[in-house]
Order: C-alpha cells, then sequence, then structure tokens
C-alpha cells in the first residue's frame, strides 16, 4: 500500500468520536461578521456600504489582486458596518458586519438537490465560475483555487490529486463529505480535469476510511480517467507534496509547486465548492467543519455560514465540556490553541477539538540530547533541531539557508521529541521572520 518516502508519524487519529456522524447545517446566526482575508493573498476589497441590503451569495468584497478571492454574503439582512475583527489569536482584521434579516438567496443560484451532471462547459467559463465564486482551498492552506488552474508558462498539468486523506487526528468532516457527496464530488473532478486540459486523476483515501475507499472507488469505476489509491496511514500524507510522492511517486523540488512535476493537488471539500460554483452557480458561503474531543456531548460534523460565532456551533455539540484545558482550532497536530471561541467561522475553519485538562497540559522541557529523531520525522527532510536552535538565537540568515521556508509546519518534529523540546513554537516564529525579511528584498529588488 502506497504512502511518502521521507520522515512522517503515526499518532493515534482518534476520529471514532465524530466518524459517521452525519453532516447537521447550522442554524441561522442573528448578527454575522464576515472577514475579508479568508485566504491566502490580499484580502478582499468591500464593495458594498452601510446600511445596504443583502441576499445570501450577494458579493461583499472583491478580489484584492491575482492572489485573492471573492467573498459573498452568507446570510441576508442589512450591513450594519464595515470595521476591523479580532480573530481567536488576536489578530485583528477587516469585516463586514451583518444583521440577519430571514434567509432570502440572490437570483440565479440553483439550491435543489438535484445534481447535474453535464460538465461540457468551456475550461476558460470553468475558471472563471470558481473564481466569481471565491472558491479557495480548504484542507487548509485556502489558496484561491482559480490561481492553481492557471499554470505559469511553460509548466503543464499532466494529473490531478485528489485529497481525500484527512490525515489530521480527530477532524472527520471530509470522509463524511465524501459519503454523502461523493458524487457531485466526482462531477467537480471532471470539471477540474477539463480546465486543466488532462485526463488523468487519482483520489488519495487513507486506509482507515474503508467505507468512502469503496464508494469513491465505485463512483470511479464510472468515471473514465479517475482512480482510487488506498493509502497507508502515516501523518502528514495530506500535505500536497508528501501526497504526490504517494500517489505518483514523484517528489516536488524544494521551493517549488506541485506543478512543476506535472500536478495540481486539490482537496475533497474544495472539489465540491468548484460542483456547487460551476453546475450551481452557488458561491462559497459555507463549509463542513468537525466538532469534537473525548468529552464534548454531541461531536460530530456541521455545515456552518461563515460569519457564524463558533460558540453557536459549539452549543450544537452540547457545549464547552467542564474539563476543557485547551480549545483547538483545527487539529492536534496542525491546529492553533484558541483564546475565545466567539470569532466567526470562515473558509479557513475546519474543526475544533476540546482536549481535557490532563491533556493539554505541556511537559516541561529538558535538554536536547541529540537523538536525531526529529530529523528522521520530518516530512520535508530538515533538521528541526538546528532550526529551532537558530530561531532561538535570532540566526534568520541561516534559517533561510538551512531551507526553513520548506517547513509545512505539521508538527512532527514536535510529537517525536522525548525532551519535550518546543521545537515547532521556534521554527514558525523564525519563519515567519524569514519570510518577511524574503518579502522586503524581494519588494526593494523589484523598485531597482
Amino acid at each position: 500500500m502506497n504512502t511518502f518516502h521521507i520522515g512522517g508519524v503515526h499518532p493515534n487519529d482518534n476520529k471514532r468520536y465524530s466518524a459517521h456522524q452525519p453532516i447537521i447545517e447550522c442554524p441561522l446566526p442573528q448578527k454575522a461578521i464576515v472577514p475579508l482575508a479568508q485566504h491566502i493573498g490580499a484580502p478582499a476589497q468591500p464593495v458594498v456600504e452601510k446600511g445596504q441590503k443583502v441576499k445570501v451569495g450577494d458579493l461583499l468584497a472583491k478580489a484584492g489582486g491575482f492572489v485573492s478571492a471573492n467573498v459573498h454574503s452568507p446570510v441576508s439582512g442589512t450591513v450594519t458596518k464595515i470595521d476591523t475583527t479580532t480573530d481567536a489569536w488576536g489578530m485583528k482584521m477587516p469585516a463586514v458586519f451583518i444583521d440577519v434579516e430571514g434567509d432570502e438567496w440572490a437570483e440565479g443560484i440553483d439550491r435543489t438537490p438535484e445534481i447535474i451532471r453535464s460538465c461540457e462547459i468551456d475550461p476558460k467559463e470553468i475558471i472563471d465560475r470558481i473564481a466569481a465564486a471565491g472558491v479557495v482551498g480548504l484542507g487548509g492552506a485556502c489558496f484561491p483555487t482559480q490561481v492553481k488552474l492557471l499554470p505559469p508558462p511553460g509548466k503543464k498539468a499532466e494529473v490531478l490529486i485528489v485529497n481525500g486523506v484527512e490525515c489530521e487526528p480527530y477532524l472527520t468532516c471530509d470522509h463524511q463529505l465524501m459519503l454523502e457527496h461523493g458524487e457531485e464530488i466526482m462531477i467537480g473532478i471532471q470539471l477540474l480535469m477539463r480546465a486543466l486540459g488532462i485526463q488523468r486523476a487519482i483520489i488519495g483515501i487513507e486506509k482507515n476510511k474503508p467505507d468512502a475507499i469503496a464508494h469513491m472507488q465505485e463512483l470511479a469505476s464510472r468515471t473514465l480517467g479517475v482512480e482510487v489509491k488506498a493509502l497507508k496511514m502515516k501523518y502528514p500524507q495530506g500535505g500536497e507534496k508528501q501526497l504526490i510522492d504517494a500517489c505518483i511517486g514523484r517528489q516536488v523540488p524544494s521551493g517549488a509547486l506541485p506543478i512543476e512535476v506535472g500536478a495540481v493537488v486539490d482537496n475533497v471539500a474544495t472539489i465540491y465548492a468548484v460542483y456547487e460554483a460551476v453546475q450551481k452557480h452557488k458561491p462559497l458561503v459555507s463549509r463542513v467543519m468537525t466538532i469534537t474531543g473525548k468529552s464534548v456531548q454531541k461531536p460530530g460534523n456541521y455545515m456552518v455560514r461563515f460569519g457564524t460565532p463558533l460558540s453557536e456551533v459549539v452549543e450544537l455539540a452540547g457545549g464547552v465540556p467542564e474539563d476543557t484545558g485547551k480549545i483547538i482550532g483545527g487539529g492536534p497536530m496542525m491546529g492553533r490553541a484558541m483564546n475565545n471561541i466567539d470569532m466567526p467561522a470562515h473558509k479557513r475553519t475546519s474543526g475544533l477539538l476540546f482536549l481535557p485538562e490532563a491533556e493539554s497540559r505541556r511537559i516541561e522541557p529538558e535538554n536536547c540530547i541529540r537523538c536525531g529523531k526529529c530529523v528522521s520525522a520530518c516530512p520535508m527532510g530538515l533538521e528541526p533541531y538546528l532550526l529551532s536552535k537558530q530561531a532561538e538565537l535570532q540566526m534568520w540568515e541561516d534559517m533561510e539557508k538551512h531551507d526553513v521556508m520548506d517547513c509545512i509546519d505539521c508538527g512532527c518534529c514536535l510529537f517525536t521529541c522525548p525532551s519535550h523540546r518546543p521545537l515547532l513554537d521556534y521554527i514558525r516564529m523564525g519563519k515567519g521572520k524569514v519570510g518577511g525579511i524574503i518579502r522586503a528584498r524581494q519588494a526593494a529588488a523589484q523598485k531597482k
């Protein structure tokens, strides 16, 4: 059974709490706060004003550059202000505030359950509809999807890699989406193949989802050029470069994008959004997220409109457990601890994990024993112990030379360290500093 070849770890998947829980529609909020930076790249620029009436699907903000994405209203009501909001980590970002008044949708959006199977659409029209709908990568990075479909000059896509791995422990939203909307995902795959001008797609799914593998294999058997690969369980197999290695055995060079080896990678949730954008003319205004944890009363998978306070979704799952020591946005490996759950759901929100107090305490770090386990575990072939020390000593130039920007923040080094060193914390800090230095250098070069 296939997997990637460099590094990786095997954490307990802990998916039993929310696995196979049907997707539940979350009620609308009374007030919605819609962030305008729900993607990698430039924030979207608002095109509405205070006092303006909006319907679900109306454009709130237009993409602010080539690498950017449109933002649409997830609710109907009145715009009360355009201001800043604070996310769960204390960062300020622009947002549109809306008082919700019913659930009226914009004209032209098909909300019927009928599945539209015809894919005879011009490739440019497919890309234009995806861009207009504000579709971004829902696997975590939130990279604008239309940009992936426009390879740079001299580059040609050969294969679409579909990420159905969901290797992050606890999270099950992608798994359930494949079970409930596999046919729509398969149509979305055909649309992306048509947009890219390719004849081959591979769906990678880890073996802990046998029902999803069987379901998608049955659908793929009726779809020309699409195959399903059952993969060994190994974290972080959902990373783009790791999944490409596992599915087609090609290694993406340092600092390069998947298109360098002829691959385009998209998550199943993204592809479902592509189907809705192209076939149903529906902008991306909601997503499935997982609420889970060992003490959560009603762990499950919830379809949530963007702008809904996460606290309201948590109430559907039974509220915050009494023994909660830490709330993680995302999963335990790549997610981050949150200060509060009053922030609004948005395109990046894949789940909330409630860790009991006993599991949320950090063990006091000890001296590095030079065991090399972090090096063996790193799926990018880096030296985490060295990068961590360089960050601690503010050796930014050395960190850049040692390829810190290749780090994918997977946490394998932290997971495997017997001395409980805060390796990822330091590397993330250093990566932020080095990234800033690189951007400043590029900006200065452009002015010359």
